[in-house]
């Protein structure tokens, strides 16, 4: 009796996502992937079979992928100190080295071969490939003041060209967050970059997974989730906000002001949170809409 219940709850389940298949069949899903989930083996293979899954049910993936944890251990092995501002990894040349070998040449092919375990899918590209993303220098801003982080990035223009052509070929593209300038190749904030991509390639979403939950309303002093919240609330609340969540929001913020219609935020440690937040009616995590989205729970049609 317990197995007829499980495979009826299985059932169940697919027909719940059946209408979210429908509606976002042929849609072009931007996912940044990034955090504790890149570092953790089992929650590596899920990801990639997630995305798969997402190809497999008639969606368009791109993935947008970081590495934080993975420079930080290299920098660690040449004996260089990884140092932050406003939630920003201050880039030396010497280090920008090391952020393109690792970004681009450890870190994508990781995540291509993961994918590619399950089909002939993934294609490795960087920011700068084809000149995707063109960046310019950009400071943090501390308590106000603007502070030099080296060669850190703003993207300030995005071609897309090279991933519809693969996206039309069926492919999945794997996109580092490196971009051309004039002067040379920035590091630029994975957060942004997928933002800016979502954006110039008309995205029906933006995922976001992170190493929490999601935007609470008050932390630490109230820990209830918002589940939902427009552009303009979400502006509000930025200038309190914690320093680590500043980039991610700031990029949802971006995404859905470019014309996304929705940004979600999600917490990247849990199992198949991407699965959750695309083809059931709950979803998980903060979702960000633009101001003039209806009030149902999916923020209206993509």
């Amino acid at each position: 009796m317990n197995s007829r219940k499980q495979a009826l709850d299985k059932a169940t389940t697919l027909i719940e996502a059946l209408p979210w298949m429908s509606r976002f069949h042929g849609r072009t899903v931007v996912v940044k992937y990034g955090g504790n989930a890149m570092t953790d083996p089992e929650l590596q293979d899920r990801f990639a079979e997630n995305i798969v899954f997402l190809r497999y049910a008639g969606l368009r993936p791109v993935v947008v992928h970081g590495g934080g944890p993975q420079i930080k251990a290299h920098l660690e092995r040449v004996g260089l100190e990884s140092t932050f501002a406003a939630g920003l990894r201050v880039t030396t040349p010497e280090t920008m080295d090391i952020v393109r070998m690792v970004l681009v040449g450890q870190v994508n092919r990781d995540i291509v071969g993961r994918i590619n375990r399950h089909g002939p899918f993934a294609v490795g590209l960087s920011g700068e490939d084809a000149r995707m993303m063109t960046a310019e220098r950009k400071p943090a801003m501390v308590d106000g003041e603007p502070v030099d982080i080296g060669l850190v990035g703003e993207v300030t223009g995005v071609d897309a060209s090279v991933v519809d052509t693969l996206l039309d070929d069926g492919r999945i593209p794997v996109v580092s967050s490196v971009a051309r300038s004039g002067e040379g190749v920035y590091n630029v904030n994975a957060d942004t970059a997928a933002a800016a991509l979502a954006a110039g390639l008309g995205a029906s979403k933006l995922i976001m997974l992170t190493d929490i939950e999601g935007l609470y309303a008050d932390y630490p002093v109230c820990e209830e989730l918002i589940s939902r919240l427009s552009a303009t609330e979400l502006e509000r609340l930025l200038p309190d906000l914690s320093t680590g969540m500043v980039p991610k929001m700031e990029a949802c913020l971006r995404a859905v002001r470019g014309g996304v219609p929705q940004a979600h935020v999600l917490d990247g440690r849990t199992p198949n949170s991407l699965l959750l937040e695309v083809f059931t009616n709950d979803g998980i995590g903060t979702m960000v809409v633009p101001d003039d989205a209806p009030h149902d729970v999916f923020g209206g049609p993509a």
